[in-house]
């Protein structure tokens, strides 16, 4: 079985590689006392402060600016938590827009006259609000495995900016930033397969599994098997990093049972004669990508490859989990279950054993998917509710109230098959009550489905689904 410390060796392992690297490019610029005091105390957080103007400067050529780089972000990667903080602290106080710099140049545009002077003042004023620390930032783009130092950052930034609105514009600086460099036309779209991709590779598709979580190098071989396929998105400044990935089971029909589709024991099916493919797990690797969005380009290319690949596919689409369908249940319950339950419904439960408290507690009993009578008592109404919770629960703005309905309803998906008992791991029954969805991709339809549920808030699903969803 796979641990959190295997997970979590090979980052290790890179981090102190990155270490090593950044400290010989440093050279002499490189400073230890971060490495001594990695809590960043007062007077060592005045010499980083030097250390950051030092790196604004433009004296000397190219080499010692790199180098003067590389020492400042060996001193981060020295910090622990408390000393990262205040490193970040300082970039947000120190190294922000000035002000009074902005004032001027907002005088300065006010007054100038004529075209010429107007465009000179203009561009004084778009350099006065860009922050020197965004400068500073872009710096560790010229360093080995600089990009994904600043993705990681981020992904920091982002758990502490909560609250703090200095470390926000930090953050929000950071993000625009990225959300440059990652434009989807920059990313390549690869295969990952278990002959040729490195080891290194698909070490990291187990870390960064988010869906259903890879239990051995066994179960990973057997999502890479000839009927399956990965795909991913690697950006050239990170090509041993894999951006999001889809995991795809080729199948004959439907799938609606993640533990069948993953059974290391099933037999191969012969791909070319697939009718179905499943895509089954779509995972975000880099936290600090959140909120620059790719994910729907990786579903359209890799069900255009998959279309080139095998010609006998006729249907495209996903086995996927309710997420928020158990707190929005539970939200539901704790306001009275008269509105949730029909008569016939609260009878059939307090027979099969949970007279008192109902649904509500008839779910807070952990085991009571295996219990037969309970779990047919409780069929009926979970099933009603959950396509309920699909079709009609909606935000302000129009969106899913469920984070996957909404990924893939805003990429032009339609609902198309609601599965009993579909996941039954822990997870599965805790956050969607066993329940598992086919999203349609329909190659007709996916720009008129997109089209309707961003502009108008139209969610697009099967007669069926809307059926089960009728009170």
């Amino acid at each position: 079985m796979m641990t959190q410390n295997n997970k979590s060796g090979f980052l290790d392992r890179a981090l102190g590689n990155l270490r090593d690297a950044w400290r010989g490019i440093a050279g002499s610029t490189y400073d230890a006392a971060a490495s001594t005091h990695p809590d960043l105390p007062k007077g060592h957080a005045e010499r980083l402060r030097e250390q950051m103007r030092a790196c604004l400067e433009t004296r000397g050529g190219e080499v010692s600016a790199r180098a003067r780089a590389a020492a400042l972000g060996h001193a981060y990667l020295a910090l622990d938590a408390t000393g990262r903080e205040r490193f970040l602290t300082i970039l947000a106080r120190d190294f922000g827009v000035d002000s009074n710099a902005v004032d001027r140049a907002v005088a300065e545009l006010d007054r100038a006259d004529g075209v010429e002077e107007r465009h000179g003042a203009g561009q004084a004023l778009r350099k006065t609000l860009k922050a020197p620390r965004v400068k500073l930032l872009t710096q560790f783009n010229a360093l080995p495995e600089g990009v994904k130092f600043l993705v990681d950052m981020r992904a920091e930034l982002m758990e502490l900016a909560r609250g703090n609105p200095h470390l926000e514009f930090v953050e929000a600086d950071l993000k625009s930033l990225l959300g440059t460099w990652f434009d989807v036309d920059f990313l390549e779209l690869r295969r990952i397969t278990w002959d040729t991709s490195s080891a290194k590779l698909l070490e990291k598709l187990i870390a960064y599994e988010a869906v259903h979580a890879i239990a051995s190098w066994d179960d990973l071989k057997n999502r890479l098997a000839s009927d399956r396929r990965c795909f991913a998105y690697f950006h050239p400044r990170m090509p041993d990093e894999p951006l999001i990935f889809v995991e795809v089971a080729l199948v004959d029909g439907m799938a609606g049972n993640i533990q069948d589709l993953l059974d290391t024991e099933a037999p191969l099916l012969d791909p070319k004669d697939a009718d179905t493919a499943i895509l089954y797990s779509i995972s975000n690797a880099q936290k600090g990508l959140a909120g620059i969005s790719f994910g729907n380009f990786l579903i359209k290319r890799v069900v255009d490859n998959l279309a080139a690949e095998f010609k006998g596919l006729k249907t495209y689409a996903t086995l996927s989990p309710a997420p928020g369908f158990r707190a929005w249940l539970d939200g539901q319950l704790s306001a009275g279950e008269e509105g949730s339950l029909t008569a016939a419904e609260q009878k059939a439960i307090a027979a099969a054993g949970a007279k008192d408290g109902g649904l509500e507690a008839a779910l807070a009993n952990p085991e009571w998917h295996r219990d037969d009578a309970l779990s047919e008592a409780l069929h009926g109404p979970l099933m009603r509710l959950c396509a309920r919770f699909l079709t009609r629960e909606q935000r302000e703005n129009g969106r899913a109230v469920d984070p996957v309905a909404h990924f893939h309803l805003s990429n032009g998906a339609r609902i198309g098959r609601l599965h009993w008992m579909g996941d039954r791991s822990a997870r599965g029954l805790q956050q969607s009550a066993g329940m598992m969805i086919n999203y349609v991709y329909k190659l007709a339809e996916i720009d008129d489905n997109h089209e309707a549920y961003t502009s108008d808030g139209k969610i697009i699903a099967d007669s069926a689904v809307k059926g089960l969803a009728k009170p």
